[in-house]
């Protein structure tokens, strides 16, 4: 069998290149805050997040003696024919739920889903593990009260750059308790080596926000904080979305390999002329990812077509 990187790109999207490099050569690529005073400083520039319509819920759920806060969207005059958990970017030390709501809005009215964000605890002030943990309960409080919540069962979820780092380490603690109430995953341009002992994870090695988040801790190989490390079998089907000019894509290529030799049903999507994060930016080619990702939660939760 021969492959090489052009068979996970759709061959439509080629059309699409000349713009996507134009809208990027004028945009320069940013970098992480190389400190703490640079992390602050980047924190205190970001601007309010964009309000949507109509507003979500905004409550503190419970599961295993944990607390944490969420937003919660819902369909409106229907009832949800799922519900989906998101987990949002930032790079563990950005961001909160209330940034991703345009995005689960949207998400919101292409499939009729209820979309829960959680507003996970982010480092330096609360270093791993405090936001998996907060995933988790987030996670953990879906399976428990979906149903009567929403009347609905179907769960997935969906993660972006840091939040798929995340998402991969939640179903991975879901895999573990035993429970496997998720019917996919959607990982975009996610980390999954953050102890530089790969060579796709030595790319982003010097990054500040990685010591920010793993703290003290001495052995980066632990799955929770590197889940390609883990044993990767009995995860749900999973989509994984990232841009060929992504510093991350040789880490989503290993993900991605290795959850298809655990035995995971992988869907592996390659978007050209796309940097980091592309997905969120206003080219063809973002509209074009976000459609597939509709398309394919939509076949996992049973949207009919």
């Amino acid at each position: 069998m021969r492959c090489d990187l052009s068979a996970f790109i759709d061959p439509g999207l080629l059309a699409l290149v000349d713009e996507s490099r134009d809208f990027y050569s004028r945009r320069p690529p940013g970098r992480g805050p190389a400190n703490l005073h640079q992390l602050l400083e980047v924190r205190q520039a970001v601007p309010e997040p964009d309000a949507c319509r109509p507003t979500p819920t905004v409550e503190v759920v419970s599961a295993d003696g944990r607390n944490v806060p969420v937003r919660v969207h819902h369909p409106i005059d229907c009832s949800p024919v799922a519900v989906i958990l998101e987990i949002h970017t930032g790079g563990f030390y950005l961001g909160s739920a209330a940034g991703s709501d345009v995005r689960n809005r949207r998400l919101v009215e292409a499939l009729g889903v209820a979309v829960v964000s959680v507003d996970y605890r982010l480092a330096p002030e609360h270093p791993w593990p405090a936001a998996p943990d907060d995933c988790e309960t987030a996670a953990m409080w879906l399976v428990e009260h979906a149903g009567a919540r929403f009347g609905t069962t179907t769960l997935a979820m969906t993660g972006f750059s840091a939040g798929s780092t995340l998402a991969a380490a939640t179903m991975l603690r879901l895999r573990d308790r035993g429970i496997h109430a998720f019917s996919g995953a959607v990982l975009q341009c996610g980390t999954y080596d953050l102890s530089a002992r790969t060579p796709p994870g030595r790319l982003i090695a010097d990054e500040y926000f990685i010591r920010a988040y793993v703290g003290e801790v001495t052995d980066r190989t632990n799955p929770d904080l590197s889940p390609i490390f883990a044993d990767l079998s009995g995860l749900p089907p999973v989509l994984i979305v990232v841009g060929a000019d992504d510093v991350l894509l040789q880490d989503n290529l290993a993900m991605a390999m290795r959850l298809m030799a655990a035995g995971v049903d992988v869907d592996l999507r390659i978007y050209p002329a796309s940097p980091h994060a592309f997905s969120g930016h206003a080219t063809s080619m973002g509209r074009a990812a976000l459609a597939g990702i509709d398309e394919w939660l939509g076949d996992r939760i049973g949207v009919p077509g």
